[in-house]
């Protein structure tokens, strides 16, 4: 998100990332904004705790929060999730409430809309409208499903539910959601051209799965998973959802064929299919795959957010 917003002229005053892992990352990419300005706070419930003061100034807060007690992959608990992680939006509201830039943008998976059948995301858009209180402070628009394949220019399948919202007063009728746009990358586009190390190929030795693998992975042009029991091919001839448990290891990577044999996608790849690759984005030597895996799965199509982010940038400007 930052690379998106900086890419429209936005300056990042703060960051609140929990993942050791992942920040080590975010703290090598070359951002245009001053690192000796640059506030970071772990733990935004310990950000929303702070009092006003503490809190720097700044036009328009961005975030994803934890998507598990949404997602139709995890256990759907929401506000009840029992490892606090339904908590994060609440601290957002927070935040919100103390500072009142001119506008915001959230990122969630789409099954928090058809969460407790819509409640949850009613329930939402309700308290982002009162920031908690009961005077209303935002404008909050639709919450908007886009596409990373349809919206973002990537060919990766990844729908993903937008909340935007404008303090209450600003003249935002010039804000569009991106429209559709004709998808000029392949799958095949992205893949490595340098040769890939064997350790990301699938063979009869390492898994007891081969068999059942290499007899369902015949397309070149499209991607495909294994899930536990049956191979799935990714009809749409693009990339699944990248998912932030690709970096629990055995089989959540998407597997490609290519001249070689079947292998899964490699970081970098999953790094282009996130759009980073047209960023001056700087891949990390010294983690493991599976961190970076967690990490691209658990991200943003950045060109996507930038369309977004225009939109917002032109309403908060005019």
């Amino acid at each position: 998100m930052r690379f998106a917003f900086e890419g429209v002229g936005g300056e990042c005053v703060l960051t609140s990332e929990i993942d050791e892992t992942a920040l080590h990352t975010y703290r090598m990419q070359p951002w245009n904004s001053d690192p000796e300005q640059h506030v970071y706070v772990n733990d935004v419930v310990v950000l929303g705790a702070k009092p006003a003061s503490k809190i720097p100034d700044f036009d328009v807060l961005v975030a994803g929060f934890p998507c598990q007690p949404y997602s139709i992959a995890g256990l759907r608990q929401g506000f009840e999730d029992e490892k606090g992680r339904g908590q994060v939006f609440l601290s957002i509201l927070d935040v919100l409430k103390k500072k009142k830039p001119k506008a915001f943008m959230l990122e969630n998976v789409k099954g928090m809309l058809s969460h407790d059948q819509g409640r949850t995301i009613q329930y939402m858009v309700e308290q982002l409208k009162t920031v908690g209180g009961k005077s209303v402070i935002y404008d909050v628009l639709q919450p908007t499903v886009l596409n990373s394949m349809i919206h973002g220019g990537v060919p990766q399948n990844r729908e993903r539910v937008f909340i935007v919202g404008f303090l209450k007063g600003m003249d935002y009728s010039d804000f569009v959601w991106p429209e559709p746009i004709k998808l000029k990358k392949t799958l095949r586009g992205v893949l490595e051209k340098r040769t890939v190390p064997e350790k990301y190929f699938y063979t009869e030795e390492k898994y007891d799965c081969y068999k059942e693998i290499r007899e369902h992975v015949k397309s070149r042009d499209t991607a495909y998973q294994w899930r536990r029991v049956y191979v799935r091919e990714n009809k749409s001839g693009v990339c699944p959802a990248l998912t932030a448990n690709m970096g629990s290891g055995g089989h959540n990577v998407p597997l490609v064929l290519v001249d070689e044999g079947i292998r899964k996608l490699t970081p970098r790849e999953c790094m282009s299919l996130q759009g980073f690759d047209q960023y001056p984005f700087r891949l990390p030597d010294d983690i493991a795959d599976a961190h970076l895996y967690h990490q691209f799965g658990n991200s943003v199509t950045v060109p996507l957010i930038e369309r977004i982010a225009s939109g917002i940038a032109q309403v908060i400007t005019s």
